[in-house]
């Protein structure tokens, strides 16, 4: 049975683009070194679905040992944009996603809540032709549990009503902080997640897991 609402994480859950977003990261690091650019792939890679706005900072401050200005951030995230953005509309659907959706979003509503800038997300789901599945498409730099807490409030869903399906920590715990049923993406079966979530390789396993 399906739930009432499903919120979506989109990178590594609709779109098979995480790794689109890694090589972005790294060859903004690349001009600083390749120690640099080992630690920001690795923070991106162990700190999924935050901001890249945050990782930017996080870079600045932790690696390069001062604090970002705003121009510099702007312009990380102009290039970053420029690095990512034809990629991920050309990346695959992760398995199933795409049938996912066709076969159920006429029955249940759906939602977006990623961590990528929201007007970008939002010409990436109109331009790949997925505007159509959605209820309404969400992203940085609202907090994936704001944008979760603030569907229920305005939807009136009971939170335990609803599923939010992601592949990253931040996911998990969104979902936890609203109530939500979560399942998580992964294609080693295991992923991220605590002991004990529920987890599928991608989601032409989600509805028996529903």
């Amino acid at each position: 049975m399906l739930p009432e609402a499903i919120i979506f994480d989109f990178d590594g859950v609709i779109l098979d683009s995480v790794g689109v977003k890694t090589r972005a990261f790294a060859a903004l690091a690349r001009p600083y070194g390749e120690e640099a650019e080992e630690r920001l792939v690795e923070y991106h890679e162990a700190n999924g679905g935050i901001s890249r706005y945050e990782k930017f900072a996080w870079f600045f401050h932790e690696v390069l040992g001062r604090k970002i200005t705003p121009d510099e951030s702007a312009a990380m995230g102009r290039r970053f944009e420029e690095l990512a953005y034809s990629g991920v509309l050309a990346a695959p659907f992760i398995p199933g996603a795409r049938e996912f959706l066709d076969a159920n979003h006429h029955e249940v509503p759906f939602f977006v809540a990623s961590g990528t800038p929201t007007e970008e997300l939002r010409r990436i789901v109109s331009e790949r032709g997925l505007a159509r599945y959605f209820r309404e498409v969400h992203g940085s730099p609202t907090l994936k549990a704001t944008i979760a807490g603030d569907i229920l409030e305005r939807f009136r869903f009971a939170p335990d009503d609803v599923l939010f399906v992601g592949d990253a920590m931040t996911d998990y715990r969104a979902a936890k902080e609203c109530g939500l049923g979560f399942v998580g993406v992964a294609a080693d079966g295991i992923g991220p997640f605590p002991e004990g979530t529920k987890v599928v390789r991608d989601l032409r396993e989600l509805k028996p897991e529903i």
